[in-house]
């Protein structure tokens, strides 16, 4: 039942985020004397509309979306009387592109308010933790074998008190500067070195200002690694039994801080959606590989269907910031997608501002008069071609959450 109500409530969310994307458009057009039309939720037959001054506000039976018209928003657009003088091409440069750009901007607002509400609430993710530092949390016994199954490992018990780096004196607190003579400056510098060694290693260590030198000798553990698909994989390797004093994956903020945190982390979350954004090309591969049988990887885009049933899954579990945090991510995605320069997205409208203002300055130098609207006509090969790369995306990706869902549990 939860899961249920997870889905459910994940995708009002989802149709909720995207209304308020072209309440956007629509407080803005208003605002600049445009005049909208209609503004609706959902896509199809009607099922309930009222008329509030010259705007037609309803919803619609199709729950796939919303969308905000506003009177001539391309010149081809068959215009009222008392439409002709505030038709949107013919406005300022300054007022379409505050019109364009309203909509990403009301899902950036919604991400940040839900950011702070998550901050407050639960914490926030570390986006960034930097290198796992060289210092011991804590010592642990080496266990001649370990299982990991979907995830989660499974040692074989051990002694207590047996662990290399527990017998060679290391406590935690303990920083290693040094491994065998080389300079260290992460957790990562001494894994190689102690995995690969044939006997004793010697370290360096900084306890509370002083300088000590301890031995340790690995010892040999067994990892077996059953897959998905059946197979086992093994591997033997040295372990010394340090458990590293790992940056936290969570950062708790207080009414003070929850500001500066908030807006540092909608910083680091703008760069990894963006970089998200300019991988999806790359994706395709990896979404073909899960259509056709392979493994789903945790990194693949996931549609509107997945995404809801991730929120569902979430709240099965309980976790509750993990389906907001879901929601931000998406808002996120969607405000930077819309700003993408081609049509039909609101950054292609933009793209076609920003050439008629440049194209009418460089003609305003040479004393000529400014040019006339782009004609969109002209423009609906490339619109075509984005339209059909993107709903392709979108199946692809919608197959994928089908047949091969992702697992991140």
């Amino acid at each position: 039942m939860s899961f249920a109500i997870g889905v459910t409530l994940f995708a009002v969310a989802l149709l909720l985020s995207v209304a308020w994307h072209e309440c956007g458009h629509m407080w803005a057009a208003q605002a600049t004397g445009m005049k909208v039309r209609r503004y609706f939720v959902g896509f199809g037959p009607t099922i309930w509309s009222t008329r509030r001054g010259e705007t037609e506000y309803g919803i619609k039976a199709l729950p796939l979306g919303g969308f905000c018209d506003i009177a001539g928003m391309t010149p081809h657009e068959e215009l009222a009387w008392d439409e002709k003088d505030r038709a949107m091409y013919k406005q300022k440069a300054w007022k379409r592109l505050v019109v364009l750009f309203a909509g990403p901007a009301q899902n950036f607002i919604l991400g940040f308010v839900l950011i702070i509400i998550v901050g407050l609430t639960f914490g926030l993710p570390n986006l960034d933790p930097g290198p796992t530092p060289a210092r011991v949390a804590e010592t642990q016994c080496v266990p001649a074998t370990s299982t990991i199954v979907d995830g989660e490992r499974k040692d074989a018990p051990c002694a207590a008190g047996t662990g290399p780096a527990e017998v060679a004196g290391l406590l935690p607190g303990d920083d290693i500067v040094a491994i065998n003579g080389q300079p260290v400056g992460q957790a990562s510098d001494l894994t190689p070195v102690i995995r690969e060694s044939t006997g004793p290693v010697a370290l360096t260590v900084d306890r509370d200002g002083q300088r000590l030198e301890l031995t340790m000798t690995p010892e040999p553990t067994t990892v077996t690694v059953n897959k998905s698909d059946g197979t086992t994989e093994t591997q033997t390797y040295n372990m010394v039994g340090i458990a590293y004093d790992v940056p936290p994956g969570m950062i708790q903020y207080g009414v003070i801080d929850i500001v500066p945190g908030a807006f540092a982390f909608t910083g680091d979350l703008i760069v990894e959606t963006w970089n998200a954004l300019l991988s999806l090309p790359s994706k395709i591969g990896d979404l073909w590989t899960a259509v056709t049988g392979g493994e789903r990887a945790l990194d693949t885009p996931v549609s509107v269907y997945g995404a809801s049933v991730l929120g569902g899954q979430a709240v099965e579990r309980g976790l509750w910031d993990m389906f907001w945090m879901l929601l931000i991510s998406i808002n996120f995605f969607l405000g930077l997608f819309n700003l993408v320069p081609l049509l039909p997205l609101d950054g292609g409208h933009m793209a076609i501002v920003g050439y008629e203002k440049g194209r009418d300055t460089v003609r305003r130098w040479f004393g000529r008069a400014p040019g006339g609207a782009v004609d969109y006509y002209k423009l609906l090969p490339i619109t075509y071609a984005a339209v059909v790369v993107m709903a392709g995306f979108m199946v692809l990706t919608l197959t994928a959450d089908i047949v091969n869902p992702i697992n991140p549990w």
